[in-house]
């Protein structure tokens, strides 16, 4: 099989190089308690077919009403995207028959859809904590988002010899957001679907959580010899996580490969992910447009949108994940790494912003002063902690307030970083305060000279051949004795005092 080469971006073959050409079709579920054209219920996990209204299951006479809150959404999410609004946008009908579609059709939108032509800007490379310098990026175009209703669901395993129908996502309202074929690596999409769910998810528009099916991904993939012009593409369906998406696409980029080495030829169709093998196989023959005899929906009006509700939902819009990023570096002085870290989920950036507030308030001091200290703590220390516990930040016994607790007291010099490490693992086994840790359990920070004297002393009098190698010029032996007089101090000595005792008493 032909070998992805991560850094090029290319597949190397028996006869040289080829490109890879990507383009997603992602499915995100509106955020609306009702579905898009009845006010049948959305929640996840109800029984089968409990949310099923009449129009959901295309009972005679039944006429489709739009949801003025799942069009609001889609403006929003379109808005957040940097594309035009259509004032005028109309529905169709896409006629194919399946089980799990009672109406033989599906309301769509084909040729005047609701949002035009947008982008989102990737980022290409992952920097490590710390690092200063912006990482690389790169637009990705959104050629449409169009409204449309979701079909039921078949389920194959209730029964041994029959599929049997649950209708409860018949009707539910989706967002498809379709984008340019202008991702050439698994590496490129996945960072799109990453940022496009982020975004969904700071709107509001869309939970995201792939793993319910509320976003899911139809796969387009082709491949093609570098400056040809494109080549026959497959669609890989309803893929839904990143990771599998990533996988599907570089099975079936090298499996294109390796068919066009061979002498064959790419039939344009649709094909399935297998996550348990990580490869794709063959659905059915890819239908083109007017095989599904797309006409208006003679049931429903043409959406026209006025300038007011448009500007509503501009207004709307919160602080979005690049706007915010650029703020965190600039204002507030972080890193770009942890200025996308910390931006990469709207949770984490509430939880941030939270956190930062209350250690401002519990300090006396401005954003701008405690908002590197916030961060590395979050990004560092919380988030380690949490993982060590098998936690996440959505669980935390830690609030935000709790963690300025924290970093107030070693603002104050209360407690010793190393100190403050003990505190926070006492803080999530137990879900106290602080402060309380600190008191019932002594551990508070000493700057008794005459204490940290005699540890130091007793130090250099146990390594007194390392002592001698300091003073001959290994001078990367001082953090070692560091280390040992605060072991000696059990993490209660005042780290500044010490490294200035130390210094004095190695002359």
């Amino acid at each position: 099989m032909a070998s992805l080469s991560q850094s090029s971006y290319r597949i190397d073959g028996a006869t040289g190089a080829w490109e890879v050409v990507i383009g997603l079709e992602v499915h995100a579920q509106i955020a609306s308690r009702a579905k898009l054209f009845s006010g049948a219920a959305t929640a996840f996990g109800a029984e089968p077919n409990a949310q099923v209204s009449l129009v959901d299951a295309a009972m005679p006479g039944m006429l489709p009403v739009p949801n003025k809150e799942c069009i609001r959404q889609a403006v929003r999410t379109g808005l957040a995207v940097d594309a035009p609004i259509n004032r005028v946008s109309r529905f169709d009908r896409k006629n194919y028959f399946y089980a799990d579609l009672p109406q033989g059709y599906q309301i769509s939108q084909l040729y005047h859809p609701l949002v035009g032509e947008g982008h989102i800007e990737i980022s290409l490379d992952d920097k490590r904590a710390g690092a200063d310098s912006e990482p690389a990026v790169k637009r990705i175009g959104i050629e449409r988002i169009h409204v449309e209703q979701d079909a039921g669901k078949l389920m194959h395993d209730q029964h041994p010899t029959m599929s049997y129908v649950d209708l409860n996502r018949s009707g539910v309202a989706l967002m498809e957001i379709v984008s340019r074929p202008d991702m050439r690596s698994p590496a490129e999409a996945g960072a799109y679907l990453r940022k496009l769910r982020a975004i969904l998810r700071y709107v509001g528009s869309c939970d995201g959580n792939m793993e319910e099916g509320s976003m899911r991904a139809d796969v387009n993939v082709s491949v093609r010899k570098p400056g040809q012009p494109f080549g026959t593409r497959t669609e890989t369906k309803n893929v839904n996580s990143v990771r599998f998406v990533m996988a599907a696409i570089e099975h079936e980029a090298n499996r294109q490969v390796d068919v066009l080495e061979a002498g064959g030829s790419i039939v344009q169709e649709t094909r399935l992910f297998d996550p348990d093998s990580g490869t794709t196989r063959s659905m059915r023959s890819k239908e083109d447009a007017h095989d599904y005899r797309y006409f208006p929906d003679p049931d429903l009006l043409p959406l026209v949108l006025d300038e007011a509700f448009i500007g509503e939902c501009r207004e709307s819009l919160p602080e979005l994940p690049d706007a915010k990023r650029h703020r965190y570096e600039t204002a507030l002085g972080l890193t770009a790494y942890a200025a996308g870290v910390l931006t990469a989920e709207v949770e984490t950036a509430r939880w941030f912003e939270a956190l930062a507030g209350a250690s401002a308030a519990a300090q006396g001091r401005s954003l701008a002063e405690v908002a590197r200290q916030a961060a590395n703590w979050l990004l560092s220390d919380l988030f380690g902690a949490l993982a060590k516990a098998g936690r996440t930040l959505d669980n935390s016994p830690v609030s935000p307030v709790a963690g300025a607790e924290l970093l107030a007291l070693v603002a104050k010099g209360t407690i010793s970083n190393t100190i403050a490490k003990q505190v926070l693992e006492k803080m999530i086994e137990s879900g106290e305060g602080a402060a309380a840790i600190v008191t019932r359990e002594g551990l508070t920070q000493t700057s008794d000279t005459g204490a940290i004297e005699a540890a130091v002393a007793a130090v250099l009098a146990a390594h007194a051949e390392k002592v001698d190698q300091y003073r001959a010029g290994k001078e990367a032996l001082f953090g070692f004795f560091v280390g040992q007089t605060m072991k000696a101090m059990q993490g209660k000595a005042n780290p500044q005092l010490v490294n200035e005792l130390l210094k004095q008493a190695l002359g």
